[in-house]
């Protein structure tokens, strides 16, 4: 019997997912009943399932307790599960645990995590705090670059940001003629950026590249995990800024920058780098958020290189820093 579920399409109401096949429907509440039972738990209610081009994500309600989350990422992205367990092992202070992975089908069952950032009322201190706590993080993952590289999580070195621009460049369909050479005049002094920035030996780590209100949880004061990894890329960790740093500058106005990129770039004063060196690799790494956007895009939608949220991102990588 087909299980009863409340369907989100939200603004895609065209978009084709695995939900549309019954057998992988079955599948998944197959799974998802099993993985229950192992933990002694069950559903008590009525999914409800959000479909978007990019993943399918399952509220199951568990009764008077917090619900569990099912998602399933697309191939370009089923590296989120394996790799929010594994953070969950190296930095559990900052992310969920998950009930269950099955790294070969991209799917996920997690623990509720609380209320979202973006719900609460929310001071300038406490984006500081969760910047401060997101570099913390980031900086415990440096030595586990080579083990992301193992779980396939993409590696882009600063060296190659140049060629990717390019490449990304190249394949946009949707570009018109002034914007190609908006972008042609910005690839030359994206090459001299980056290589200013490979020189001032700031090491990869782990970049979420979509790090907003809407990613992270606010269980408690000075307390924050983050979540929704399916975009994620190591790089130079300095292009997580720019996103959450947008955000901020909207709700209280640009005067919060600083206070907020200082915060970030606290916990990588054991590098050995002056303030000023720190904040001059923020000020350039400011451009590489957007360009990550750009590759979110491309990569998981490979065969809609030309979309226009891939394009905006690619001119806004043009943008000056605000700091």
């Amino acid at each position: 019997m087909e299980r009863a579920v409340e369907v989100d399409r939200g603004a895609y109401p065209d978009a084709v997912t695995p939900w549309e096949q019954g057998a992988w429907r079955e599948a998944v509440f197959a799974w998802v009943d099993a993985q229950l039972a192992r933990h002694g738990m069950r559903l008590s209610g009525t999914p409800r399932v959000r479909l978007r081009p990019w993943s399918v994500l399952m509220r199951i309600p568990m009764g008077r307790a917090a619900p569990v989350w099912f998602k399933a990422n697309p191939p370009a992205g089923v590296f989120e599960g394996p790799l929010t367990a594994a953070l969950a092992r190296w930095v559990p202070e900052y992310v969920l645990r998950p009930l269950a992975v099955d790294a070969g089908r991209g799917w996920s069952l997690l623990p509720d995590g609380g209320p979202l950032f973006r719900e609460m009322e929310a001071t300038p201190r406490a984006w500081e705090e969760l910047l401060g706590g997101y570099a913390r993080m980031q900086r415990a993952l440096v030595p586990r670059v080579g083990d992301l590289g193992a779980l396939g999580v993409p590696r882009l070195r600063v060296s190659e940001v140049p060629a990717s621009f390019d490449r990304l460049r190249a394949g946009n369909s949707s570009l018109d003629p002034d914007q190609r050479d908006r972008l042609d005049a910005l690839g030359t002094r994206l090459a001299d950026w980056c290589a200013e920035l490979d020189a001032l030996g700031v090491p990869d780590s782990l970049d979420h590249a979509d790090l907003h209100e809407g990613q992270l949880f606010h269980p408690g004061p000075g307390r924050f995990t983050y979540f929704d990894w399916g975009d994620a890329i190591v790089s130079h960790p300095f292009a997580s800024l720019r996103i959450p740093a947008q955000r901020a500058a909207d709700r209280y106005g640009p005067e919060v920058l600083p206070r907020l990129r200082d915060a970030y770039l606290d916990p990588w004063t054991d590098l050995g780098l002056s303030a000023a060196e720190l904040r001059r690799a923020a000020h350039l790494a400011w451009r590489l958020g957007a360009l990550g956007r750009a590759r979110a895009w491309t990569r998981l939608f490979p065969s809609a290189t030309g979309t226009t949220d891939a394009a905006r991102s690619l001119l806004e990588t043009g943008d000056a820093p605000p700091f």
